[in-house]
């Protein structure tokens, strides 16, 4: 006996003597022997016979397996139960060999057929090979040489038996009945028949050793072409083979038909749903698939398709190596399959990556739309440029990140940027056209604001004639820039007119606020109109309350001027509609009557006592009537003042030239004082007295502030007057002792001006101030001319002053 290799055959019991089926030794068996790498490069060999015929004895040399052998000195008896399997030891292609149960044991009884039976349904459904093993003296006996048995496996469906059998096998296969197409199909189209005689391995032992040995070779490459199983046909893969096995045995012990094709079918849906769910697995936790979708989320990945198809295709690849020698059909579904289950897997990174997409050409096109802009270029046509190519460059984008496997659409992101650009073009949009239009409002405003607000200062019968017209003129200015501004936006033509109209309301919005804002300081205006009018004259010089001027003429046009401003302002008056508002307050408010259409009307009410105005709307209403009467009754009563102030100007000069006495009373003083005359005429020196008299008693009047002293009263003026009268006199004349010795006192020059002004503060303060002069013997001499006019005028009077020079 050739010395077997030390390798374990692995035997295992697949089946055992109750007909239950070692699933999990089978998978441990598999597994040991590494039976799933093998493919379709493995067979299959079974042996059956009768009980103790040797069979375990054979393969034991024949595969140098180890299963359990009888021992002689026990006698017969039944050594293996069930069915087993063990590894050949040193053979390729991997074989696997499978001890079945004996026939025509004791320990079953006679009628106990049925597990042999289905062993051998079993044998035949799962080897490659079959060897009955038969004592030669046995041939020709019925029992013996297993007929009933060999029987039996011919009435199972013929394509899935393969029975070795010889020359009288022939018999028993044209005895079954076989089914109407296989009525007369011979039986080498589904066995291969071989005999091969060994010698007895108890007398004969070397003899059978060597037979074994040169049978052996011949399961050397059983599966090529020309070897045992060389034409075998629809062979179950190796990876498939537990779950083959296993389901066979249940199909055999249910007593159902083998249908073997169907079988093929079944296993090839289980292992290749088997092997692509182990796939799916793998690509889920998969690093580089891992890594690329971290990557994808953060941001946008470059040749994002080429390496997730890079990394489908591998998956795929490893599922074709492992399912290719399954059913073609089964294995095309279960790898469409496998290839949606990854699809599904990996869609969510590619709607990310179109999102990052999405997201930088928005960014792209924001950017090339505002840089466009800065360069002057037009609108609309910067819009459609930018788009353009921000879509091509998106489209380029979702190229690179297709998937070869998937036809995705990434058409519902591509309209998802197309809307994106347009909200973000009509935002730009909106945003230059508030600015273009705020920048045109603003020019209309400063057109009209300054220019409006001095026709309103001016306040004549032509004002409102000369706001229409530079409002007309200002927004036909601003309407020629506008529209062209306008033209680069390609604004359908209802945008375009609504724009420009909206320009046209905004400038006459600007003169109604302006309106508004005068209406609401128009008494203001009255009053600052009538004391310009009141105290200047038709050449603008100020007026000079001299006594010749005729103040009610004078008060009647100032009020009258300040009327018109009233009128001009009480209504809006921008679409040349006539209106009596100007009319009404003159005959009212000036006139205090009615007017002719008044009386013709039947009208006996106030025109004034209302809230509105005839034939002027409630919008272009500025002032009511009532508001104008009462405005009215205010201005009077604040411009009282300056009339009765322009009044007793006026008395008051007149009362400053007529201090002589009249015409009668001179003449009556020089009937009179004819002698008195002659007197001083005759005495030159009494003249002189006089004269001295006269400068001290000026003197002492300027010195003193006589006018001053009495302005708190009589009696306090005379308390004071005469506290100071000897020490003014003592003053006086020690300057004039000191003239008169050629040493001026250190204080003249300071009294001398001190004298003037006190002089000049009590003639400004008396009530009716009259002329005078000063003059002495020390060369001091003061002049002040007095002019009265209104008290609003601020020239009142011209003071000039003389200082002695020093000697």
């Amino acid at each position: 006996m050739p010395v077997k290799r030390e390798e374990d055959s692995c035997s295992t019991q697949l089946i055992d003597g109750n007909g239950e089926f070692n699933a999990k030794g089978l998978d441990n068996f598999t597994s040991t022997v590494k039976l799933t790498r093998c493919g379709l490069s493995y067979a299959v060999v079974a042996i059956m016979g009768p009980q103790s015929s040797g069979k375990s004895t054979l393969l034991n040399h024949l595969f140098y397996t180890n299963f359990r052998e009888m021992d002689a000195f026990r006698g017969r008896s039944q050594t293996t139960k069930g069915i087993w399997i063990a590894k050949a030891i040193g053979i390729e292609p991997l074989t696997i060999v499978m001890d079945l149960e004996g026939t025509d044991g004791r320990e079953r009884g006679e009628d106990d057929t049925t597990f042999e039976k289905q062993s051998a349904l079993f044998a035949l459904a799962v080897a490659d090979v079959v060897l009955i093993n038969m004592w030669c003296h046995d041939i020709g006996r019925e029992q013996a040489a297993n007929k009933p048995l060999l029987k039996t496996v011919f009435q199972t469906p013929l394509e899935y038996l393969e029975p070795i059998l010889r020359e009288d096998i022939q018999k028993i296969w044209d005895g079954v009945r076989k089914p109407q197409a296989h009525k007369d199909t011979p039986l080498s189209e589904f066995f291969n028949v071989e005999v091969t005689a060994l010698p007895s391995y108890e007398e004969k032992e070397e003899q059978f050793k060597n037979q074994v040995a040169q049978l052996r070779q011949q399961f050397f490459h059983s599966i090529s072409p020309g070897g045992l199983a060389g034409d075998r046909r629809g062979v179950v893969p190796a990876s498939g083979f537990s779950y083959s096995a296993q389901q066979i045995w249940k199909v055999i012990k249910e007593n159902k038909d083998l249908d073997l094709p169907a079988h093929k079918v079944m296993v090839a849906t289980v292992r290749c749903e088997e092997i692509a769910n182990e796939k799916f697995g793998s690509l889920m936790i998969n690093e580089d698939w891992r890594a690329l979708e971290h990557e994808v989320h953060e941001d946008a990945v470059r040749n994002f398709g080429r390496r997730l198809s890079s990394i489908l295709d591998d998956f795929l690849s490893e599922y074709d190596a492992e399912s290719v020698f399954f059913e073609e059909n089964v294995r095309s579904l279960k790898r469409q399959q496998f290839l949606s289950k990854a699809l599904q897997l990996v869609h969510p990174a590619f709607i990310s990556q179109l999102g990052h997409l999405r997201d930088k050409s928005l960014e792209a096109f924001k950017t090339q739309l505002e840089q466009s802009l800065r360069r002057g270029e037009a609108f609309a046509a910067s819009v459609r440029k930018c788009a353009d190519s921000t879509i091509i460059e998106f489209d380029k984008g979702c190229s690179d990140a297709a998937v070869r496997h998937a036809n995705w659409d990434a058409s519902k992101v591509r309209d998802k940027l197309h809307r994106d650009i347009e909200a973000h073009a009509s935002s730009v949009r909106n945003d230059k056209l508030s600015n273009l239009k705020a920048t045109y409002e603003k020019q209309i405003t400063a057109a009209l604001a300054e220019p409006i607000e001095s026709l309103f200062e001016v306040g004549g019968s032509d004002t409102w004639a000369s706001i229409r017209k530079l409002l007309k003129r200002e927004t036909d200015v601003a309407i020629s820039c506008f529209s062209p501004a306008l033209s680069g936006f390609e604004l359908d033509q209802d945008t375009f007119d609504r724009m420009m109209q909206n320009l046209k309301d905004y400038a006459r919005s600007v003169v109604e606020k302006k309106a508004r804002e005068e209406a609401g300081k128009v008494l203001m205006r009255m009053k600052d109109r009538f004391n310009t009018v009141f105290s200047h004259d038709s050449d603008s010089m100020p007026r000079l309350w001299t006594g010749k001027e005729d103040i009610k003429s004078i008060t009647k046009e100032s009020r009258s001027e300040s009327l018109k401003l009233l009128s001009v302002v009480a209504a809006i008056r921008l679409d040349e509609k006539p209106d009596r508002i100007e009319s009404i307050l003159f005959s009212r408010l000036l006139e205090g009557t009615f007017s002719i259409r008044d009386r013709d009307r039947g009208d006996s009410g106030d025109p004034l006592a209302s809230s509105s105005w005839e034939e002027v709307s409630r919008e272009n209403t500025l002032l009511t009537p009532v508001q104008c009467k009462s405005l009215w009754r205010q201005f009077m009563a604040e411009t009282e003042y300056t009339v009765t102030q322009a009044i007793s100007a006026q008395e008051a000069y007149r009362q400053s030239n007529n201090l002589l006495p009249p015409a009668w009373a001179i003449m009556a003083m020089i009937i009179l004082g004819f002698n008195e005359f002659m007197l001083l005429l005759r005495n030159p020196l009494y003249l002189l007295v006089l004269f001295v008299v006269y400068l001290l008693g000026k003197a002492l009047w300027v010195q003193m502030n006589i006018p001053g002293e009495f302005r708190n009263g009589i009696l306090v003026g005379l308390i004071s007057i005469s506290s100071r009268f000897l020490p003014t006199v003592a003053d006086l004349l020690r300057r004039l002792a000191a003239e008169a010795q050629g040493n001026p006192a250190p204080e003249a020059s300071r009294t001398t001006h001190h004298v003037a002004s006190q002089s000049f503060r009590s003639q400004v303060n008396s009530p009716n101030p009259v002329s005078s002069s000063v003059s002495s013997s020390s060369n001091i001499s003061t002049e002040n001319d007095f002019e009265y006019m209104s008290p609003q005028l601020t020239h009142r009077r011209v003071t000039q002053m003389e200082q002695e020079e020093s000697s």
